[in-house]
């Protein structure tokens, strides 16, 4: 089945708007502390129940599914047509987003990792030594911040996509038919003296 460049960045972005969705509703959800129970010197935290830790890690994986999708639609071989990775990366504007785009989707990953694993760590080790422990949660913002820079992280695929489109357009308008055996022909010396 070939797919199609609206087919392609409809699946970026409906993965980055779930991401981002996801990661708004775990930071809803996050409770502002647990409750602290002491016990013979010691400090065991009741937490809540709630959503925070799942929708965390749900985030983090619609956002590296909307990744992977928007990083494969950049060198997918639309109608049959494949365009060198090299012709793609001589674009300056090509290339200022597409490194934007790992950017933000590593920033993205980061901020929706770092509060998702401090929760799920509060609520296995929750018993403490010291008397006066208040039993907090992850911190507050970090997950809404990262379901927001997912958000921006699939709308840089989107923007990489139709940049890399742009240039495709170019490559196959010079004449280029994307034929893989004239492509063979040209030999490393004269590709060297045609720069």
């Amino acid at each position: 089945m070939a797919l199609s460049v609206k087919q392609m960045a409809t699946i970026v972005t409906a993965f980055g708007v779930a991401s981002f969705i996801l990661g708004v509703i775990a930071e809803n959800k996050k409770p502002a502390a647990g409750n602290a129970i002491i016990s013979k010197g010691s400090v065991i935290c009741q937490y809540p129940s709630d959503p925070t830790v799942l929708l965390g890690y749900l985030s983090v994986a619609f956002l590296f599914a909307s990744a992977v999708v928007g990083y494969l639609s950049l060198f997918y071989p639309y109608k049959g047509k494949s365009v060198p990775q090299g012709v793609l990366f001589r674009s300056g504007s090509f290339m200022v987003f597409f490194n934007i785009a790992l950017l933000t989707t590593g920033l993205a990953a980061a901020f929706l990792l770092w509060p998702t694993i401090t929760e799920q760590l509060h609520w296995s080790q929750n018993v403490h030594r010291n008397p006066s422990y208040d039993c907090p949660t992850a911190k507050t913002g970090l997950l809404g911040g990262g379901a927001f820079l997912s958000l921006d992280s699939s709308l840089f695929w989107l923007i990489a996509l139709m940049l890399a489109g742009n240039v495709r357009e170019d490559f196959f308008d010079d004449g280029n038919d994307g034929d893989k055996d004239e492509l063979d022909k040209v030999s490393s010396a004269d590709y060297v003296v045609q720069m």
